[in-house]
């Protein structure tokens, strides 16, 4: 969807295609295509962010506007990967929304204890699920002030 070293405002964790393709068809919708990355398992995700494996020649300064992380994913899982993103001083200021289908209160309080910035859980229909997204993007692309340290 990018090329690896431009500016990237959203990377998506997600192993579902049905839903990368909705999320990813919205972001096109609103000329967005361009600025994010789409990473289909955990691992690949830590690798992205922490500029290690596969992704060792990222820039290690590399800051996106938003990570949107499913939960349920291979490999490693979303709880995990939050928590490795909010221990590490290079990625705790990342926003981290959790787009993903439990509305389990366990992993509500979980998400909310590592650190999350928001949890949204996705809707079933297609319209909802659209909407959502299409939120999610205007929010934390264009609304919210990220922290940029200097």
């Amino acid at each position: 969807m990018t090329g690896q070293n431009s500016t990237v405002d959203i990377i998506l964790v997600e192993d579902d295609p049905n839903d990368a393709a909705l999320i990813t068809r919205v972001f096109k919708k609103h000329n967005l295509t361009n600025k994010i990355v789409l990473l289909k398992d955990g691992a690949e995700a830590l690798e992205y962010l922490f500029a290690t494996g596969r992704y060792a020649h990222n820039p290690s300064h590399m800051s996106p506007k938003v990570v949107l992380l499913d939960l349920k994913l291979p490999k490693v899982d979303g709880i995990e990967v939050l928590k490795r993103l909010k221990a590490d001083q290079r990625t705790k200021n990342i926003p981290v929304v959790v787009l993903t289908s439990s509305s389990e209160d366990r992993d509500i309080k979980t998400a909310y204890d590592l650190g999350v910035n928001s949890y949204v859980t996705k809707p079933i229909k297609f319209d909802d699920f659209a909407q959502v997204v299409s939120q999610l993007r205007m929010y934390w692309t264009l609304i919210n002030k990220p922290y940029e340290p200097s």
